[in-house]
């Protein structure tokens, strides 16, 4: 079995009440992704995994029977951007292999969340 190996990175995107996006956050789980909101508001997700958010138990650990609520985390955290604000976070994984076996990509902006990812093949014209 190969061992997936992922990178996820975010541009960085001021919102508009830190501590209530800190307490969101600190109540997802996401994996060994970073988060960090600076002093000036802004929020940032990066690391060395795939981008899924699994809601937090008490005892800090990934609830995975819940299974994963990415869109849900996505969705709440898009009402805290401030106006004009934009959250880029995309994910690149491969195994040993030669070719990327995921690639997703999530756009947080104007209370609305934006998907997209290796799920489809369309023909091109030529």
């Amino acid at each position: 079995m190969a061992t997936l190996q992922a990178a996820t990175t975010s541009t960085g995107a001021i919102v508009s009440d830190p501590q209530a996006v800190r307490e969101l956050c600190e109540s997802y789980c996401f994996g060994t992704l970073n988060w960090e909101i600076t002093d000036d508001g802004e929020l940032t997700i990066w690391g060395y995994d795939d981008f899924e958010v699994y809601e937090a138990r008490e005892n800090g650990l990934p609830d995975y029977d819940g299974g994963i609520v990415t869109h849900e985390f996505l969705g709440e955290l898009a009402t805290h951007l401030e106006a004009g604000e934009e959250l880029d976070i995309q994910t690149a994984g491969f195994t040993k292999c030669r070719f990327p076996v995921l690639a997703k990509r999530y756009v947080v902006r104007d209370d609305s969340v934006l998907h997209a990812d290796l799920s489809g093949l369309e023909p091109i014209d030529g």
